[in-house]
């Protein structure tokens, strides 16, 4: 396992990540866990047609290994696959479609590949191996066979945020090399000297970098699609009751704490219902009860397999809408699509550097990698809304990264449920809290840079025991089992 730590931090320290990268739209429940074998499985696909086996194909059979084995069922690892196999994709997928693709290929025991191919489909073609492969923990093998012999097998790691690397292959996932943008940027410190020196604002530096990769327009379209994804997802939870799939029993609350808030406040549409919010009361328990309500609202969707945008997982996803809704809503009445522009900026490049210098995968390094850099990630966007130095927004990314270090990832029956959607709620608190730390801070007297938070979260990592890194093998997941829910 610890050999793979390497390979992964020499891989991403030399590419360039974008904002867009960082910022996905998907479905739920998991980046890691489902995104990442959908998007393991369309690559395949496309390796199958490159090497013209694919209409050769007679059966196929996928093992899963590891953390996608031990929660998988949990995380809809499987559906996520089939899905995969059946030609959908995750960003553009009805998600009313999805449990009709599912129950007709179970149904039937005939399978789709890609739309188009039919195959046959058994409970045997996806296996759950509990052994883990030596280099991460969501490893999954796809074995193509005509009449019996094998055409392709190729095994794939899901690193997390949704990423997929496949063995073998890792270094030629370097697309693009850092070197090559105006701003390179693998550290802190080196973004807050270019901002220096340039005297700008982390969004400019991070605007110029993603410039060169689309046009002024393919930004802000990109940027407002990422946006209306997560405000439909708000939406969405605030106003659906009910009790969330998985055996849980777990009831949906976003609804009846919206419902208190929002009182008798009429509006049709998501304009309306922003308009709505800014007129409701705002005292201090109104503001927590709100921004919770977010958080709350966007992981209840994700857990229903509702379509989220990967901040930087699933699993992590209601934090960042949920802080920027708290900014539009509560902070500033006047904010336009420029104010959320540069909060997506900030927010993509913080959530990058964390994943070239450490992880964004709960597998690899428990929960802080997911709601502590989601957390990092909104404050330091949060702080430059309000009117902070670069150097601040620095700083209080330190601030909510260092108070979620050591944060283990046990989810109960491996659902991300239990604790996962009241986390994203403590995570967006922590990061609007951060924020005002860090705006009263002069970041020439802070003791700990973010950089040094961030190594100390690796190192954490790869020291923490594995039944706290997305096995539910350890903590909450042990104590307490699905007999007690």
């Amino acid at each position: 396992m610890h050999g793979f730590y390497t390979l992964a931090k020499k891989i991403s320290m030399s590419q360039f990540i974008s904002v867009f990268d960082m910022l996905k739209i998907g479905v739920g429940p998991s980046s890691s866990h489902t995104l990442g074998p959908w998007r393991a499985t369309q690559q395949w696909l496309k390796n199958l047609e490159d090497i013209a086996v694919f209409d050769t194909i007679t059966h196929i059979h996928i093992d899963l290994y590891g953390s996608l084995s031990l929660t998988g069922k949990g995380h809809a690892t499987d559906l996520a696959i089939l899905l995969g196999l059946s030609g959908t994709d995750p960003e553009y997928v009805p998600i009313d479609s999805i449990e009709t693709v599912i129950d007709n290929i179970k149904d039937t025991g005939i399978l789709k590949l890609n739309g188009t191919k039919k195959i046959p489909y058994t409970k045997g073609s996806i296996l759950f191996n509990r052994e883990f492969l030596p280099f991460h923990a969501n490893g999954m093998t796809f074995i193509a066979y005509h009449n019996g012999e094998k055409v392709s097998e190729e095994t794939y790691f899901s690193i997390g945020g949704g990423f997929v690397i496949q063995e073998g292959l890792a270094q030629e996932t370097t697309k693009i090399n850092a070197k090559n943008f105006p701003y390179p940027i693998n550290k802190a410190i080196q973004l807050e000297k270019y901002c220096e020196n340039e005297n700008s604002l982390i969004s400019d530096i991070v605007y110029q970098n993603e410039l060169e990769l689309r046009s002024a327009k393919e930004i802000d379209t990109e940027l407002e699609r990422i946006w209306d994804t997560m405000l439909e997802c708000m939406y969405t939870g605030c106003h659906t009751d009910g009790i969330l799939p998985g055996g849980l029993h777990v009831k949906r609350r976003a609804l009846t704490m919206h419902q208190k808030l929002i009182k008798d406040s009429s509006y049709s549409n998501t304009t309306e219902w922003l308009t709505a919010i800014r007129g409701t009361e705002v005292k201090f328990r109104e503001i927590l009860k709100w921004v919770s309500c977010f958080a709350l609202s966007v992981n209840e969707v994700n857990a229903s397999l509702g379509r989220v945008v990967t901040a930087p997982t699933n699993g992590s996803a209601g934090v960042i809408p949920a802080v920027l809704m708290y900014y539009l809503v509560i902070e500033n009445h006047k904010a336009n699509f420029e104010h959320i522009k540069k909060f997506l900026l900030v927010a993509g490049e913080i959530g990058s550097i964390f994943k070239k210098n450490a992880t964004i995968s709960a597998a690899m390094g428990g929960c802080q990698a997911e709601i502590g850099v989601s957390s990092a990630m909104a404050a330091a966007a949060l702080t430059e809304l309000l009117g902070g130095s670069p150097a601040q927004c620095l700083v209080a990314a330190e601030i909510a990264m260092e108070h979620h270090l050591g944060l283990t990832c046990d989810p109960i029956g491996g659902l991300v449920q239990i604790p996962c959607i009241e986390r994203n709620a403590m995570g967006a608190i922590k990061a609007i809290n951060a924020a005002e730390l860090a705006l009263d801070t002069d970041p020439k007297e802070t003791k700990v840079p973010l950089d040094k938070v961030i190594d100390t979260m690796w190192e954490t990592a790869k020291d923490m025991n594995r039944n706290y890194k997305e096995t539910s093998e350890g903590g909450l997941a042990v104590t307490v089992g699905l007999a007690d829910c």
